[in-house]
């Protein structure tokens, strides 16, 4: 595969780009060769400035469930961008969009619109403390919430401890207010809620982990952290920034049987642009400015575009939709297996709907990030380059997971199988 023109753009980038990149994982440090510039694309394939054609399993991360330029959401967009592309002011597509929203979560009464999934979940967390006038935050291990300062945080030692900074910049008394416990420890979870109970503010987890590879949580896990929050009057925020809309039922949290206080939303509901939002109960959400004291706000919040993009997507998602996207999963699935089972590779297939990962090792995959084998990066790196060059493009890090879209077909999972199988076959391990 020819990456001539990709190669020179980056190294001109790399001198305006902080690392020629604007987003680090775009960065290809963990995986073989420089990024790949994109130049165009169309439904589940990218084409690149070199002119190579890729199957996408990436779709910008996760917001593209009907694939790239799908024309019922260009048009609904070129229609919105004749009026106008920023109000800072209510308009008509704020109100459809959040009934849309709150049709798939029936527990939110309002809904509050931002511009990112990172900025949906600060505020979520924002609200949760000033709902409960706590100051202390439960976070897990392995849940990634975006650059927030407070969930920048890693365990320290002990069982379950106050977390230290995993960025430089974050000041000690931030994450000194975040509590960090592994994954599927109920243990743990009680035992901060014994030391801490009347300072905890809100329990915020991924229901369905899927940041540091996806990692299945047990519905009697989740359930517990639920009752602990009951029990101790905390708030239990879902992050479903990725799993949210991804499931017939709408969210994860339905699926599991689990209703949360706040859930924290975005990719899927901006189809493609960026938004991102939140939504609990009248009296939960009624704390927030103008109706209460706990502020937020942002000029670009409800963009009309975003707005017209989102309602297009949630339209099209419709029952038919999901029946596709749950078939191609499973079609991924029976190709994928066997081929791994036959090359006895130390890599498992993780699936949940239209989401994958390539769990690293030979064993049950994990439920916990501390469980990941330390080779993953290894593993996975050689079979990225495989894949690429083969013309599948899959998220360049061993801890990024797989969409798939609507726009997808057998051919392209079966066609990456194939290459899979091709690529197993010269690689020892």
């Amino acid at each position: 595969m020819q990456r001539t023109n990709s190669d020179t753009l980056h190294q001109e980038a790399l001198h305006h780009l902080v690392g020629g990149v604007n987003s680090p994982v775009r960065a290809f440090k963990s995986v073989h060769g420089n990024p790949i510039y994109f130049e165009k694309a169309s439904g589940a394939i990218v084409t690149d400035v070199d002119g190579n054609e890729l199957v996408d399993f990436v779709q910008s991360w996760g917001p593209l469930v009907h694939g790239h330029s799908h024309p019922k959401i260009i048009e609904m967009v070129y229609q919105k961008m004749q009026n106008g592309t920023s109000f800072g002011a209510p308009h008509i597509g704020e109100i459809e969009l959040a009934k849309r929203v709150k049709q798939r979560f029936p527990y939110m009464d309002k809904v509050r619109f931002v511009s990112s999934g990172t900025e949906a979940v600060m505020s979520a967390v924002r609200l949760a403390r000033g709902f409960t006038g706590r100051d202390l935050l439960i976070k897990f291990e392995g849940c990634y919430h975006g650059h927030v300062d407070s969930l920048m945080v890693s365990s320290g030692s002990g069982l379950a401890t106050f977390g230290i900074a995993s960025s430089p910049g974050i000041p000690k008394d931030t994450v000194a207010t975040t509590l960090v416990a592994p994954l599927d420890d109920e243990d743990a979870v009680e035992f901060l809620f014994q030391e801490h109970g009347e300072d905890i503010a809100a329990v915020i987890i991924e229901p369905l982990p899927a940041n540091n590879g996806l990692l299945v949580q047990r519905h009697e896990y989740l359930a517990k952290l639920r009752s602990l929050c009951d029990e101790y009057g905390a708030l239990l925020i879902f992050d479903e920034v990725i799993s949210g809309f991804r499931f017939k039922d709408g969210s994860y949290g339905d699926l599991s049987g689990i209703t949360p206080d706040i859930t924290s939303l975005g990719k899927v509901i901006g189809g493609g642009l960026p938004v991102g939002a939140y939504g609990a109960r009248s009296e939960v959400m009624e704390r927030l400015s103008p109706l209460g004291p706990v502020y937020q706000a942002g000029t670009l919040s409800g963009n009309p575009l975003a707005m017209a993009a989102g309602i297009m997507t949630l339209d099209l998602l419709d029952d038919a939709a999901y029946d596709r996207l749950e078939s191609l999963g499973q079609v991924l699935q029976d190709a994928v297996e066997p081929i791994l089972a036959k090359h006895g590779h130390p890599m498992r297939l993780v699936r949940r709907g239209s989401l994958f990962w390539f769990s690293p090792g030979s064993s049950q995959p994990p439920a916990r990030a501390d469980l990941i084998p330390s080779t993953a990066g290894a593993l996975y790196s050689d079979v990225h380059k495989g894949l690429l060059e083969k013309g599948y493009m899959l998220a360049p890090s061993a801890y990024e997971i797989g969409f798939i879209a609507t726009v997808h077909e057998e051919q392209h999972i079966l066609g990456m199988a194939q290459a899979l199988d091709e690529v197993l076959e010269v690689l020892e391990w």
